[in-house]
């Protein structure tokens, strides 16, 4: 094997090599980020944050709205229908006004319970969109490197190949230059 076979395998080796390192890289790049979004961590959730959702999912519901009319529908008719003597809650209706308050101070604050809790949610996602992204961008940069390295081995071979040829032109130009005679007479 002559010199420059020997310098072409050892170039490509060490492309190979080269290749070998960023793929190498590459992988143990993405190893947390793909262990990250293959296991997300599981919601432990505890009695009252159970009891927030479910009161904030039937809070917010047309199931609550019309039920909510129709009791206070009943609760109006019943204390203005009937004779004066029975009436539980007479016309300024200050039972139903406390009662209603008293709903709306508790259920309030199990509603941001249970909001905080989907605001949670959103950032872990928004956390697992980030780092899908991340992976991405380090898939593509790898790609990057990799044709910024075939690239430059490419030129380095342009080179090599230019130089040999600037030899081969040099030892044709001596030859010629020899056998030709070098009489200058007029």
């Amino acid at each position: 094997m002559n010199k420059d076979s020997k310098t072409l395998l050892n170039s490509e080796a060490a492309q190979l090599a080269k290749l070998q390192k960023i793929v190498q890289q590459t992988i143990e790049d993405e190893k947390l980020i793909i262990n990250n979004l293959l296991n997300p961590p599981e919601d432990v959730l505890t009695k009252g944050q159970k009891i927030s959702d479910k009161v904030a999912r039937f809070g917010g519901s047309w199931a609550f709205i019309i039920s909510f009319f129709v009791i206070l529908f009943v609760w109006i008719l019943l204390n203005t229908v009937t004779p004066i003597r029975d009436n539980f809650d007479p016309y300024p209706f200050i039972l139903m006004n406390l009662i209603l308050s008293c709903i709306a101070a508790l259920q309030a604050p199990v509603i941001m319970m249970s909001q905080n809790r989907v605001e949670e949610k959103d950032r872990k996602r928004s956390e697992n969109d980030y780092l899908i992204n991340l992976k991405s961008e380090l898939a593509i940069r790898a790609l990057h490197e990799k044709v910024d390295l075939l690239i430059e081995e490419q030129i380095k071979v342009l080179f090599d190949s230019q130089a040999k040829q600037l030899n081969i032109l040099k030892s044709i130009e001596k030859k010629l230059n020899i056998s030709k005679p070098t009489s200058l007479e007029p």
